[in-house]
């Protein structure tokens, strides 16, 4: 039986106490973070490997799957300031995002087509998605990615799965079962959105768009983060008026073009 698939270690959910519902899904959560520590060297593979190479990264899944990893890749502009770097790619389009369109995950030859209107190329990674690791649409993509040239990893909770076999960097994060048999959603949902987390933090850092432990890329895009910036500037370079810092912040647009700008004004 696939992992995902097997029975909760939880019966007659129904005829829990809230307490209790809330404490079993707490006792199983707390699983998740040792099965993506065990997967830690897979992740490293793949991040070298998408360094190395340079390219776009896109992330590949249906259903849950393909909503985190539009997640993950819609916010890396507002957070690194890198547009077009990683890309978002769910099955049954825009509108899966928000609503369950019936079959998408199932058609390889769509998971194919749809990574083609990208005109991928060797310098780039295909990260394919899916809890079960079965996910036609998405396999489809990989298997054809791999033809093409690319890096290809995943993201699965299923070892046998064909997506883990199809790929040249597999990341399997063994969550086991779910609370609610087969919501992989729950646990399986958690460990793929920490491994993306993971690696697009990583790849960021290793891009240079992080100083000291600081996003100096940053968009500005709204006053919680102009603060932010600002106070950064006046750690970067000893100044003290944050009037002017955040002046320097709004002109140039980012913390380090601010930054090199008052130290070529200092030269």
């Amino acid at each position: 039986m696939v992992s995902t698939e097997q029975d909760s270690h939880f019966s007659h959910l129904e005829s829990m106490s809230v307490r209790e519902i809330l404490t079993g899904i707490n006792q199983e959560d707390q699983s998740v973070p040792l099965a993506v520590e065990a997967a830690i060297p897979a992740i490293e593979r793949l991040v070298e490997g998408i360094v190395a190479r340079g390219g776009r990264i896109f992330y590949m899944g249906a259903g849950t799957s393909g909503r985190l990893g539009v997640v993950d890749a819609s916010e890396i502009p507002p957070t690194y300031g890198v547009e077009g770097r990683f890309i978002g790619i769910i099955a049954g389009g825009d509108t899966a995002f928000r609503n369950a369109v019936e079959g998408a995950e199932d058609d390889p030859q769509q998971g194919i087509d749809d990574l083609l209107a990208f005109h991928p190329t060797p310098a780039d990674t295909l990260i394919g998605i899916s809890a079960s690791g079965n996910a036609p649409y998405v396999v489809g993509a990989v298997r054809k990615a791999r033809e093409l040239g690319l890096l290809t990893g995943c993201i699965s909770c299923n070892a046998e799965g064909a997506l883990a076999q199809a790929c040249e960097c597999p990341v399997v994060a063994l969550v086991g079962p779910e609370f609610v048999t087969g919501s992989t959603r729950m646990k399986s949902g958690t460990a793929a959105k920490l491994i993306l987390n993971m690696i697009s933090t990583s790849v960021m850092i290793l891009g240079g768009h992080v100083q000291g432990n600081k996003m100096v890329d940053m968009q500005l895009t709204n006053k919680k983060l102009v603060d932010r910036g600002a106070r950064m500037i006046l750690e970067k370079t000893g100044m003290t008026d944050y009037d002017r810092a955040r002046a320097l912040l709004l002109e140039h647009g980012s913390v380090r073009a601010a930054v090199e700008a008052y130290k070529s004004e200092q030269a």
